[in-house]
């Protein structure tokens, strides 16, 4: 054969072997596009072995004694923490062995919030409308940031039988999308811990943030002096001996966790690492540790769990106290409940041993409410509605707050609060200066907390948005107003709490009212900083696992 001829042949061999190449890994795009960022990972993100935190040690003796200084603020933040997940309400999942009595006791030794409110039906917003006070929209964070390949595999991993609603995906915008890193809470708004630090306080964030990951959207660069940092997503390595893991197949940000999350943190912006055991537990060692660093001064502690989001994992320790006739994946999320519960009773015991719970303000919550993609029905009882959607199933929350030395326990507030008033609170507690450069949308409540007998507050109104999906409650009455699908829905929440009976037809005057508030705010507001490109819906009233009917209501979680 000529060299010519071997040339030719030799090119022939290897445009066929790239075609074949091509065609599997056409065949497999899905598992490629699942997996790819896990890969990435481990590549640019190698973790070193664990090591311990080298936290700052405050003053070797106290600057002043606990009660002649500035108290001490920790919020204590879970992620997807149902109303019904806690016991605090008459509720709760203590058939499961998955009771939470140390929540319980905060709530009875300071005060329980009956009408508690995050500021968002999702994470991000949520967490900056907490961190600044402010409805995050003001500064154009309406989305949780998500990476443009995702437009890639969400209808795929969202396709199902039975499933009768399609994901809406808008590709130019996907392709447009800036990075992900890139997207957060610009450094130009003030948080709770600038704000602080000014007072002289002690600035510590541990766990989630979710509001960034360039330098400038870090919580180093957003007044937090020190930062363990939640660089991934697992509470163990997948096979790690110590857990037992719950798999939901039918859910698509389930099946994307799984292969592309890892078991890693970083302290300061620092190399990544491994954690020290299951995160939920890790984090609240860490938490001990920061108490006893800062003991002599005044300090700011944002205990910002991971637990109970997905992907589902427990100590086999939690897991086997549950009850073994139970379903395996209430099994696991009782387990995890059953963390954030005990995470909650060893700080309070860690203030107790360091002298310090009297003049600590202690406030608990959720950024938002129970997902549906979980599968567990019963985790937002009695409310309609999950994460992600604008009912009182995705906004309503556990919310506790105690402060011995100011707040007299045993209260029930039924007057709405918010998360954006996490501010302002832990701001008046510490005597520090609100922000005077730009509205503040939270609400001190701690006047009518420290004394009983002070006219209790006017009634306020609250919004909640995601792109055109939007909700007001102003007194008693709520309006949900949807572009996919065009609908309303009115409620008056003092007679149906649950949104059972919508009014919207009977009551055009207060459907008109309510438009009215809701053009008002939204109207001003700046464009989103990014566009959404992704529209998934959600049923109402079932979850992900339940097939759905065409008589179901449901509305897009818009993103």
């Amino acid at each position: 054969m000529s060299a010519s001829g071997r040339w030719r042949r030799a090119a022939l061999v290897a445009a066929v072997a790239l075609l074949a190449v091509g065609a599997l890994a056409w065949a497999n795009r899905l598992v490629l596009l699942r997996y790819s960022l896990g890969w990435y990972t481990d590549i640019v993100h190698p973790r070193a072995p664990h090591r311990p935190v080298p936290w700052q040690a405050g003053p070797a003796t106290p600057l002043a004694p606990p009660g002649a200084r500035a108290p001490n603020v920790i919020v204590i933040l879970a992620d997807d923490l149902g109303f019904n997940d806690v016991t605090t309400y008459g509720g709760g999942h203590a058939d499961w062995n998955a009771a939470t009595p140390n929540i319980d006791t905060l709530a009875r030794e300071g005060v329980r919030f009956d009408h508690g409110y995050a500021g968002s039906a999702v994470c991000t917003p949520s967490r900056a409308a907490l961190m600044t006070g402010r409805y995050p929209w003001r500064f154009g964070v309406e989305f949780t940031p998500t990476p443009g390949a995702m437009a890639r595999v969400a209808p795929d991993l969202y396709a199902a039988p039975g499933r009768l609603l399609p994901v809406v995906i808008d590709r130019d915008a996907a392709a447009s999308a800036p990075r992900f890193e890139d997207l957060g809470m610009p450094g130009s708004e003030r948080t709770i811990a600038e704000v602080l630090r000014e007072r002289g306080y002690h600035t510590i964030h541990i766990g989630k943030w979710h509001l960034g990951s360039t330098r400038e959207m870090r919580p180093n660069a957003q007044g937090f002096d020190e930062t363990v940092f939640m660089e991934s997503g697992l509470y163990l390595p997948e096979n790690d001996p110590r857990s037992v893991n719950s798999k939901q197949d039918f859910d698509p940000i389930d099946r994307f966790l799984w292969p592309n999350m890892r078991w890693a943190a970083s302290y300061n912006g620092g190399e990544w690492f491994e954690p020290g055991g299951y995160i939920t537990d890790w984090y609240t060692d860490e938490a001990v540790a920061a108490i006893r660093a800062n003991r002599h001064r005044p300090f700011f502690l944002f205990l910002a769990h991971w637990g109970v989001h997905t992907p589902l994992q427990a100590t086999r320790e939690d897991h086997d106290a549950t009850p073994a006739a139970l379903d395996p994946r209430r099994r696991v999320y009782g387990g995890m409940i059953r963390s954030i519960d005990r995470s909650v009773g060893r700080v309070m015991q860690a203030l107790r041993d360091e002298g310090l719970d009297r003049d600590t303000l202690v406030v608990f919550t959720s950024d938002n409410g129970a997902p549906a993609y979980i599968g567990l029905p019963e985790v937002n009882r009695p409310f309609r509605g999950w994460k992600l959607t604008l009912f009182e199933g995705g906004l309503r929350v556990p919310f506790v707050a105690r402060w011995p030395a100011r707040i007299p326990a045993g209260q029930r507030i039924d007057a709405p609060v918010s998360n954006l008033d996490v501010l302002p609170v832990a701001a008046a507690a510490a005597g520090a200066t609100l922000p005077a450069d730009r509205p503040i949308d939270g609400r001190d409540w701690l006047p009518w907390l420290t004394d009983p007998a002070a006219p209790r507050p006017a009634p306020r109104t609250l919004h909640f948005r995601d792109g055109p999906y939007r909700a007001v409650r102003d007194g008693d009455w709520k309006l949900i107003v949807s572009e996919r699908p065009k609908r309303t829905w009115l409620f008056d929440l003092a007679g149906d709490p649950t949104e059972r009976n919508d009014l919207s037809a009977a009551r055009p005057d207060e459907v008109a009212r309510l438009r009215a508030l809701m053009d008002a705010h939204h109207g001003p507001m700046p464009p989103p900083a990014w566009r959404s490109f992704l529209e998934f819906p959600v049923s109402i009233d079932r979850t992900l696992d339940q097939p759905q009917r065409p008589d179901d209501e449901y509305t897009y979680w818009i993103n």
